[in-house]
């Protein structure tokens, strides 16, 4: 049925299996959506916020998934930036998920604002003494760069790419992909750090306050660095279930494990000086504020703030996954690399898990005890949603551009791997099959 719309040469699977799978998606999208108008038209009691909780379970969300779109920035910084030009191979498809993680992210904060239609107020009357004004304005700038890395690919449709307009704007923009690459760096390490510095600046919430250079905390360097690191895991584990799900190998080992390679060291790299933050803020910072380093973890049973939290963010979201990058065999082994680019995204969310709700849920004041805190089902719908709105257009972008490169050379037509596709019916009504097309040229990052 949509065989026309399908990359030359590629093969996917049949139309129904297509459909079944997007309707069984939508399911979860539908219900965001319930959630989503009853938070627009009955507002925020809809939520378990609280005087507490002013920020909580979206926000949480919100700077998890900015962290794990990092793999857009990083991989365009390596590609078009450091040089590194086996990443042209997988580069398409980590812009194509960074580009959903930020939609995502703008679209949890149209929730938390609660009047969405009143978004622009922060642009046109900008606080410039608040670190959120920098991150609203290099969030929507970088979203708009995305967008630009995103369109030649959507030009590359077998179908848009007939037209010579388009054709030929296609190639112009991949010719100046190097400029939008070094932009997104560029954005994307202000607005990152920034939502690191947050935190760090509250000087009445000693677990969130650190010491820093000048107007920037030591956070600020911290959520850079850990968005580096975990983005492209985020991106080779995304690109490994994509895998899974089309039952073919899309992206050569080599590139894979070249990624693995720079983000495991960025992940040890990133970790020592975790650790050293850690010790300094525990053994210096709090307790010129009064505070004692055990005093901002809770043994009460059903606790989400017990000294484990921070034995699992350190070890295992972040020294056994650097470890196992770091080593060929580790990065090699399918078990061991699938373990360790989970384990690092599982760390990055755990550590913006801590930094956004941890530092709201520790008493301040001698007469307070930790606040509770559990989301509504509300809240929960409403973070899906994005998920699954990014994993519809995912699939879309999957079945219809040419995401990966190496797929037809990874899978010949005639291979027995490859999906079974529609094939297009000649004049006589029986169906042909599609010669290989070149490989296309890949969109940017």
């Amino acid at each position: 049925m949509d065989s026309a719309l399908i990359p030359k040469g590629v093969k996917r699977c049949p139309t129904w299996q297509f459909l079944l799978w997007i309707g069984a998606v939508s399911v979860v999208l539908l219900w965001g959506v319930l959630a989503m108008v009853l938070v627009y038209f009955k507002g925020l009691n809809q939520t378990n916020m609280n005087n507490a909780y002013g920020f909580a379970l979206w926000i949480w969300a919100d700077l998890a998934i900015i962290a794990l779109g990092g793999g857009a920035f990083f991989s365009g910084f390596l590609r078009y930036i450091v040089g590194k030009d086996e990443l042209k191979n997988i580069v398409n498809f980590a812009v194509l998920v960074g580009f959903y993680c930020y939609v995502s992210a703008l679209m949890i904060l149209g929730f938390d604002i609660g009047q969405p239609l009143r978004g622009w107020f922060i642009f046109w009357h900008a606080n410039v003494h608040s670190m959120l004004t920098e991150v609203a304005f290099c969030l929507t700038c970088y979203l708009g760069v995305l967008t630009i890395e995103y369109v030649p690919m959507i030009l590359e449709n077998r179908q848009i790419d007939k037209v010579p307009f388009f054709h030929n704007l296609s190639h112009d923009m991949h010719e100046i992909m190097a400029v939008f690459a070094a932009t997104g760096a560029f954005l994307s390490f202000f607005h990152q750090g920034s939502l690191g510095g947050v935190p760090g600046v509250l000087y009445g919430r000693p677990f969130g306050f650190r010491e820093g250079i000048f107007v920037w905390p030591w956070t600020f360097f911290l959520f850079t660095w850990s968005a580096a690191a975990c983005g492209p895991c985020f991106t080779i584990l995304i690109t490994k279930i994509t895998e899974t799900a089309a039952r073919k190998k899309l992206v050569k080992d080599n590139v894979i494990e070249l990624l693995a390679k720079i983000s495991g060291w960025m992940l040890a790299t990133y970790i020592t000086a975790k650790i050293i933050d850690t010790v300094y803020w525990a053994t210096v910072t709090a307790p010129s504020k009064g505070v004692a380093f055990l005093d901002f973890y809770t043994n009460n049973p059903g606790s989400w703030y017990g000294l484990w939290i921070l034995i699992a963010e350190i070890g295992l979201g972040g020294i056994v996954p650097a470890a196992i990058l770091v080593t060929d065999k580790g990065r090699k082994t399918p078990a061991t690399l699938w373990l360790a680019v989970i384990l690092a995204v599982l760390g990055v969310c755990l550590n913006r898990w801590v930094m956004v709700l941890q530092v709201l849920a520790i008493p301040v004041l001698t007469f307070e005890g930790w606040a509770p805190y559990w989301p509504s089902w509300q809240e929960v719908a409403t973070t899906l949603l994005p998920v699954a709105l990014g994993t519809i257009m995912i699939s879309i972008s999957y079945r219809y551009l040419p995401i990966f490169p190496q797929e037809l050379e990874l899978n010949p037509p005639d291979s027995p791997a490859t999906e079974v596709a529609e094939a297009e019916p000649e004049a006589d009504g029986k169906p042909v099959e599609e010669a290989p097309a070149g490989e296309p040229e890949p969109a940017e990052a």
